[in-house]
């Protein structure tokens, strides 16, 4: 039994673009099921689309240019070329649902970013120098927290003062729960930080109106600190001190395996030492 392939057209079409609303991915979602993709297809498209409902603004219009805006966000806060690819798909697809190819975004990212230059920890150190200086308490809370926490700019918001007392982050993101640990060191710092600026609840990293900081603007004052730090520019920006973190990361873990396994080794020469078939 063949599904016929339904495209809804809107009510009016109104040339300024379309609402998106939870009934309306459901929909699409149900007609997907339809035409026979699999489960996990299905899946996907609606953990891409609950990302893609999330970004849209409190009205939840699509316009001209808002594909275009969510690629670029999506890049910037360190999504891959590919899996850009994959939540616009998404996106598409629902537009074409909606009867609203007009508003897609046609064309792919077919080549990787240039590569990322790689922080070091001591550069990072200076950039916390430099920053200490310069007296610029702000900047230097913002190189720890992506140094320390290996956050992306887009999950900044969810640092807040009930995450910091509680000593730990909870961040959500296509339906998934991540718990990361604020270190001491940095979780005093903050605390001392909102205590002294008077913040009682929400974001940490406000301006001065108590808006949310937005991606250029948190780019901006982690490269105010450059010139004196003595780091390239390129290197003194949210992506690459996430990057250090995991590399950092990365390199205790191995090398708490690499003692282990030699621990082990020992204890096994030992035993063998004392029981083995040719140790007496």
């Amino acid at each position: 039994m063949q599904h016929a392939e339904a495209v809804r057209l809107p009510e009016s079409r109104d040339p300024a673009g379309v609402q998106i609303t939870p009934e309306k991915i459901k929909a699409y979602l149900e007609t997907l099921s339809g035409r026979g993709r699999s489960r996990e297809t299905v899946q996907m498209y609606g953990a891409k689309l609950r990302t893609f409902y999330s970004y849209l603004p409190q009205d939840k219009q699509v316009g001209p240019d808002t594909l275009a805006a969510w690629r670029s966000a999506l890049l910037e806060a360190g999504y891959s070329p590919s899996t850009v690819n994959t939540h616009l798909s998404a996106a598409n697809g629902l537009l074409e649902h909606l009867g609203r190819r007009d508003l897609q975004l046609v064309g792919r990212l077919v080549s990787e970013p240039a590569v990322q230059p790689e922080l070091t920890r001591a550069e990072y150190l200076r950039l916390l120098q430099a920053a200490r200086a310069l007296e610029k308490e702000r900047a230097y809370l913002l190189v720890k927290v992506f140094a320390l926490l290996g956050i992306r700019v887009g999950e900044l918001p969810q640092v807040t003062v009930e995450q910091v007392k509680a000593g730990r982050l909870l961040l959500r993101g296509s339906g998934v729960r991540q718990y990361v640990p604020i270190p001491a060191s940095l979780r005093g710092e903050l605390l001392d930080y909102v205590r002294r600026q008077g913040l009682r609840t929400g974001p940490v990293f406000v301006t001065r109106n108590g808006k949310m900081m937005g991606r250029t603007q948190v780019t901006a004052e982690t490269q105010s600190l450059s010139r004196d730090a003595r780091v390239e520019e390129a290197k003194c920006n949210p992506r690459c001190l996430r990057k250090l973190c995991r590399a950092t990361q990365a390199d205790i873990e191995r090398s708490v395996r690499q003692l282990a396994e030699q621990s082990y080794e020992r204890m096994l020469d030992t035993e063998q030492l004392a029981a083995g078939w040719a140790g007496g």
